[in-house]
């Protein structure tokens, strides 16, 4: 009788994670959809509202922060729509030269970005502004390393 109620407990518990995993998996997916619909100003309005809050923006840096923002946000916009197949194609890889030249024209806007931020921004501001993007960065590192000790255990 024993066993019989561990066995049961057992499958009870391995059933309740497998549902959560599809449930973390669903909401990924949903949040890249609604970014996806999202309208450039819409984008901006987020984006240079939660920098408002954090760097306590006074109007006019929050107006100039939301124009800065939703430049690149078009932008984006542009080249996804630019890189993305047309009806009924299926969609390639692109190739290093085409890799190589997105990777340079995402890194001058980043550039771009960071000396305008510098421009509107006080020294206070700034500061902290830099501060916010690292802890970014280093979130990615992790979640990189962690799926190359994946790769790597399973050769």
């Amino acid at each position: 009788m024993k066993k019989l109620v561990i066995i049961a407990l057992a499958l009870v518990t391995l059933n309740g994670f497998a549902q959560k995993k599809e449930h973390r998996k669903m909401d990924r997916n949903n949040t890249s959809e609604l970014r996806q619909d999202m309208n450039p100003n819409d984008i901006a309005d987020l984006k240079s509202k939660k920098l408002t809050l954090k760097l306590d923006l006074t109007d006019a840096q929050q107006k100039k922060v939301h124009k800065l923002i939703l430049d690149q946000a078009e932008t984006r916009q542009a080249a996804r729509k630019a890189n993305k197949p047309a009806d009924g194609e299926k969609r390639e890889r692109p190739s290093k030269e085409d890799m190589l030249q997105r990777q340079n024209l995402r890194l001058d806007a980043q550039i771009e970005m960071k000396r305008e931020m510098k421009t509107i921004l006080t020294a206070e501001q700034y500061a902290k502004f830099e501060k916010m993007k690292p802890r970014e960065h280093k979130k990615r590192g992790k979640r990189g390393e962690n799926q190359e000790r994946k790769h790597n255990k399973r050769d």
